[in-house]
């Protein structure tokens, strides 16, 4: 058994693995969202009304949130099986190279319509890797951490999130300084290469991650589950829950960081204002996710995520009236309310929430089905759809009723979920089958 200070060694190293995993997703998926609001539609899907290529740009942007149930399911299967460390660092290399290769793309005007195919099959590759990333990193932290303070470990990994939100904004503030003609020539090809750095430090902390103590002990007893999807799906209503409390979350977050750039932009705020207005929010989020992960150490996951909810509600129309005054000093507030604060207090306790409702045997499975369908479903369509509404309607009002809808998602889902703070991650393989292991109770 490793000693005190060995845990604690390699508690440290497994929450820099999570913080860096997720900033990595983050990042990639901020700098595609981003940089498919800037230029996109006329590099890729040229020829068309500035509106539809928008709307055609947020739909690759969508594609690889199609991807993450699937990569859920597949890493999730073999994390399962022959443990969480591989697949971890499989999954992070997949992810960085897909964006490396993304600013390495020939446009439209080169090969022509093999262009957004190439979009479009980087952008699966990538939502696939991103599908068992989150999973896998979490429950590592989670399954490290001592009884009573998973909560606030497993917000490292949450707080990957501001942090890559926090680098891509300063490297596409950088060039989207360039001139316009030099941004749209090369220029939106530098975040995407730059995501290699990022790569290879969080490849080089990965590799000295330890597996988790529970997979150890279960793998020694020789009790896997062979098939964890279908030990999950046997029983879908844990998986179910954990996606509709997810949704809330993920419905904020894209509406509130890449949609907005197109919106806020469209009504005639400057790039750098918008960006200057996400760049306080993230920095607001890595102060707020901690917290409000801790908080669920004291008071329980449930209420923590439903307060964020309602305060996602209750701010909906109040913030986008405030990104409509036109002020940028009130565009910051706005974003810094919905996002910084709103979303964040939702979004972190979700960590220690989603991997503590099932058992060891199928814990990287599930989480991942739960987390990736509330990110497909919260995330993927939100910008599609508001773009598309926001279109045809000609205001923003469709943006802040997205907001309520997935934040009335969330808060109905979590009454139905058992508070589980308190619960003990050690099960047998026995304990994995039953009903209770689950530990989602009406």
């Amino acid at each position: 058994m490793p000693s005190s200070a060995q845990r604690a060694r390699h508690l440290r190293v497994v929450a820099a693995s999570g913080l860096l995993g997720t900033a990595v997703e983050f990042y990639d998926f901020l700098v595609y969202g981003t940089v498919a609001a800037l230029v996109f539609g006329e590099l890729f899907f040229p020829g068309a009304d500035p509106a539809v290529g928008t709307i055609a740009a947020f739909g690759t942007f969508a594609a690889g949130y199609v991807a993450r149930p699937v990569g859920g399911v597949l890493f999730g299967h073999f994390g399962d099986r022959l443990g969480r460390k591989s697949m971890l660092l499989l999954t992070m290399g997949l992810m960085g190279g897909a964006s490396f290769l993304v600013g390495l793309l020939p446009t439209y005007d080169t090969i022509g319509g093999w262009a957004p195919v190439l979009l479009v099959t980087l952008r699966v590759v990538q939502g696939i890797a991103i599908g068992g990333e989150w999973g896998g990193a979490t429950l590592m932290v989670v399954e490290h951490a001592g009884e009573g303070r998973r909560g606030l470990w497993s917000s490292f990994t949450q707080m990957g999130a501001p942090l890559g939100s926090l680098l891509s904004t300063a490297v596409v503030t950088l060039v989207v300084a360039l001139p316009e003609d030099e941004f749209a020539a090369w220029g939106w090809r530098v975040p995407f290469l730059l995501s290699v750095v990022l790569l290879g430090v969080g490849l080089v902390v990965r590799l000295k991650v330890v597996e988790s103590p529970l997979f150890a002990e279960l793998k020694q007893d020789r009790a896997e589950s062979r098939l964890p999807v279908l030990e999950v799906l046997r029983r879908p209503r844990p998986v179910l829950l954990a996606c509709g409390v997810g949704i809330g979350a993920f419905t904020a977050q894209s509406l509130l960081t890449s949609y907005l750039i197109a919106y806020a932009t469209g009504i005639g705020y400057a790039r750098p204002q918008v960006l200057t207005a996400l760049t306080v929010s993230a920095s607001v989020a890595l102060v707020v996710l901690p917290c409000a992960s801790a908080l669920s150490d004291r008071v329980g996951r449930r209420p923590v995520v439903l307060a964020g909810a309602l305060a996602t509600a209750v701010l909906a129309f109040p913030v986008l009236a405030l990104v409509d005054s036109g002020s940028p000093g009130l565009l910051i507030l706005a974003v810094v309310l919905g996002h910084g604060i709103a979303q964040s207090t939702m979004y972190g306790p979700l960590g220690a929430l989603l991997t503590e409702m099932f058992g060891t045997r199928v814990r990287y499975t599930g989480a991942s089905l739960g987390y990736q369908g509330a990110t497909l479903i919260g995330a993927g369509f939100s910008p599609l759809i508001a773009g598309s509404l926001v279109a045809g309607s000609g205001d923003g009002t469709p943006v802040a009723l997205l907001l309520c809808g997935g934040a009335a998602v969330t808060a109905v889902t979590v009454l139905f979920v058992r508070e589980t703070s308190r619960t003990s991650l050690t099960d047998t393989a026995e304990d994995s089958d039953a009903p209770h292991a689950q530990q989602i109770t009406a």
